[in-house]
């Protein structure tokens, strides 16, 4: 809903204008104001949106807000700490209801200079005792202050604040309390002696006679507040006429939310879905542009770094995995569930943890049952007469956007994020994790993708940049130093040479079987240099059946 042409008047002024002299203009002003409940930031910026000049912070919303009762049960600090919030949500002015000033004398001004640094434009406080009861539970039997001591809150605050505009009203219980209209003009005329900005009558009929009634003998001596919670029927004219300064809508945003949160709370239990709710609800975006979602959209823009580009996984898993026999009969081996999830999950799971949320999956074999949400996918449709290296291609053809690093990994290889790790430490264009933890005796039973280093894995080892010499399946045991584990690395700026390559080599007809330690062994023949991090485990292959055995227990 737009604001009224005189909000956005308010608005446009108010980059001048204090949110105290906000409020003093619609407490002085000759016309009647309105003022809305407000108990936090999101109900703050909704009234002011519907075009209220002004809110009013109430003591039973805000106590309701938090599950308590409107007897104090909600400590003052807890109170400063919303109206904080509410105050940072818009540039209008908020009254507070302060109950009784939450104690005497000294909690009155100490109470004043805690709104005066929130921003609050005013407090009203009752004559009442602390702690207080709602003025419509039981208010014959509730007792008023002494009216010295209560011109004692009045006059601490009136010295406590430092802005003059600052108001104090003072809200008459004499009413509430049973007293009637002498006791109501004799207190008011002592609190306005005391200092106070402004009057609040209250009164629990469900007609405006006492009000009214205060309102002819008290004349214009101080504006008059009221709150036609009960006397709501009264035509607005008729408070108009009177001469009031402000009415306040005081809970009826809060008993409006309760009545639709019932109703949706009630449907969604009854109904168990959805369906029935969703169109008559907020869209989420709409929380989003009360929260301010979009001006911290702009602020990342200006005040981070410009450097936006992200790192891309590709994840191999076009092959069917024959070796798992009728685990794979209809699906491909990165859809095998392990621990309830499928492989695939868990290696998407590890990119996640380390912020990789753009992966690209490459299909083959069975590519209908490959469907796990929030991955793009590529299909190389010649994965039964292809390998490692084709797949890659296709993925390589359909990712042209890529504009930061590349990960390239198997889908039936897991690993923790620890691996993920320290592949991105090095500046390195190309940079592939080894495993140290091989054993040949067990190994050469299965292809493996073997290398040789510039040096063996050593305590030294750390403190030297270890390349890449060879990497192959039919490596001697005394030229191998390691196991590649399947993922490598390729920077935003060695990616343009790992795309030529990929394209050169699958476009040769003998290329067709090749894998990817065909692809690192030509790039160290060629001169790149491909950087090996060494690890220890954190990783596991799995090609057979003991193989999904143990991957239980890893993931």
């Amino acid at each position: 809903m737009s604001a009224k042409p005189e909000t956005d008047r308010l608005r446009t002024a108010g980059a001048e204008l204090r949110k105290t002299a906000q409020f003093r203009r619609l407490l002085d002003g000759d016309d009647l104001e309105f003022l809305l409940e407000a108990h936090n930031g999101i109900t703050a910026k909704i009234g002011e949106e519907a075009g209220f000049k002004g809110l009013w912070a109430g003591g039973l919303c805000m106590s309701a807000q938090y599950g308590v009762r409107d007897s104090n049960e909600a400590s003052w600090t807890q109170v400063l700490e919303m109206l904080e919030f509410m105050a940072d949500a818009t540039r209008i002015p908020i009254l507070l209801d302060g109950d009784t000033g939450y104690g005497n004398f000294n909690n009155v001004r100490r109470l004043v200079r805690k709104l005066e640094q929130r921003g609050i434009a005013a407090v009203c406080i009752e004559d009442k005792l602390y702690p207080k009861t709602n003025s419509f539970i039981d208010g014959n039997k509730q007792q008023l202050a002494e009216i010295d001591e209560f011109c004692s809150r009045i006059k601490a605050g009136k010295d406590a604040q430092a802005d003059d505009d600052f108001a104090i009203i003072t809200r008459v219980e004499a009413f509430i309390a049973g007293w009637g209209l002498g006791e109501a003009l004799k207190r008011a005329e002592a609190y306005h002696a005391a200092g106070s900005d402004g009057i609040l009558i209250h009164s629990a009929l469900s007609t405006p006679n006492e009000i009214l009634a205060f309102k002819r003998e008290w004349a214009d001596r101080l504006p008059v507040v009221i709150v036609p919670t009960k006397y709501y029927a009264t035509p607005t004219e008729v408070l108009r006429e009177a001469g009031f300064s402000i009415a306040i809508w005081a809970n009826h945003l809060l008993r409006a939310a309760i009545t639709t949160m019932q109703d949706c709370a009630a449907t969604l239990a009854r109904e168990q879905n959805l369906r029935s709710i969703e169109d008559s609800i907020a869209p989420v975006k709409e929380i989003f542009r009360l929260q301010g979602a979009s001006e911290l959209q702009d602020a990342e823009e200006r005040y981070l770094p410009k450097d936006s580009r992200s790192t891309r996984a590709v994840i191999l898993a076009a092959s069917r995995g024959g070796a798992l026999g009728t685990l794979t009969a209809e699906r491909p081996k990165a859809m095998v569930e392990i621990r309830g999830q499928p492989l695939l999950g868990h290696i998407v799971t590890a990119y996640n943890a380390a912020g990789i949320k753009d992966i690209t999956v490459v299909r083959g074999y069975r590519a209908d049952t490959v469907t796990l949400p929030a991955l793009d996918y590529v299909d190389n449709p010649d994965y039964a007469d292809t390998s490692e290296l084709v797949s890659l291609a296709c993925a390589l053809e359909q990712t042209t956007d890529i504009d930061g690093d590349l990960i390239v990994s198997f889908g039936d290889v897991i690993f923790k994020r620890y691996i993920l790790d320290v592949l991105m430490e090095p500046a390195a264009d190309f940079v592939i994790a080894v495993d140290t933890n091989w054993s040949a005796s067990v190994n050469r039973d299965r292809a493996a993708d073997y290398v040789r280093c510039s040096e063996p894995h050593s305590r030294h080892a750390f403190y030297h940049d270890v390349t890449l010499a060879a990497a192959g399946e039919e490596l001697a045991d005394d030229e191998i130093h390691g196991e590649w584990i399947g993922v490598l690395r390729a920077s935003a700026e060695g990616l343009p040479i790992l795309r030529a390559l990929v394209g050169e080599m699958a476009a040769e007809p003998a290329n067709r079987r090749a894998k990817l330690h065909h692809l690192l062994d030509e790039l160290v023949r060629r001169g790149h240099v491909v950087r090996v991090v060494y690890t220890t485990g954190h990783w596991l292959d799995v090609d057979s059946l003991d193989d999904v055995l143990a991957a239980g227990s890893f993931a």
